[in-house]
């Protein structure tokens, strides 16, 4: 126990969560383009952010308006609407299925195109600021153009994930045994 009452365990639990990682889901898909198009093409997409820096991997499969020739996310509408390209996904594979995986970090203006930069203020900070923002209220999108398709074959919105019943269960026994220890030590 230090001067302040907590424990080494106590300061390393705050410590890590104060680092822990936001995970955000989505699943892309023809009928969730505006406008929706018959693509029979999926994909899938997790976001994990840590800090500042945005882990992106996406796995796609079956496009049928031929291979990719971009791919990005878009920021920041509600489903159902477009919006402008705020992260581009620089080497994406052009083909009709594939993996990408990338990190970005958050805080530096070449992440961003131009044109959601200037949006968002004209700062990084303020870029990523609004990019979290609406990450967190499920108002931004992957997307995935073609040829054929060039204002999208599929895209999916990506909205933050719950935490699993055993992830949360695990959290209130640590929890618990945090609350035991320091107890135990005042005694």
């Amino acid at each position: 126990m230090n001067r302040f009452g907590l424990s080494v365990s106590a300061f390393v639990f705050f410590a890590w969560s104060a680092q822990a990682a936001t995970l955000y889901t989505a699943t892309l898909n023809g009928a969730t383009e505006v406008p929706a198009n018959p693509s029979t093409a999926t994909g899938s997409g997790t976001l994990t952010l840590t800090g500042d820096s945005l882990a992106v991997v996406e796995s796609f499969t079956g496009l049928v308006g031929g291979p990719a020739a971009a791919a990005h996310i878009h920021c920041c509408v509600p489903p159902g609407t477009n919006a402008g390209v705020a992260i581009p996904f620089p080497g994406f594979p052009n083909a009709t299925s594939g993996t990408y995986s990338n990190t970005f970090d958050l805080t530096s203006a070449s992440v961003y195109t131009a044109t959601f930069l200037t949006a968002s203020g004209g700062t990084a900070a303020g870029a990523e600021a609004a990019l979290i923002a609406a990450l967190n209220i499920g108002h931004a999108y992957l997307n995935i153009h073609n040829a054929e398709f060039p204002g999208g074959e599929i895209e999916g919105f990506a909205t933050a994930a719950t935490p699993e019943p055993g992830s949360m269960l695990l959290l209130g026994f640590g929890l618990a045994a945090l609350g035991f220890s320091r107890r135990r030590f005042r005694a």
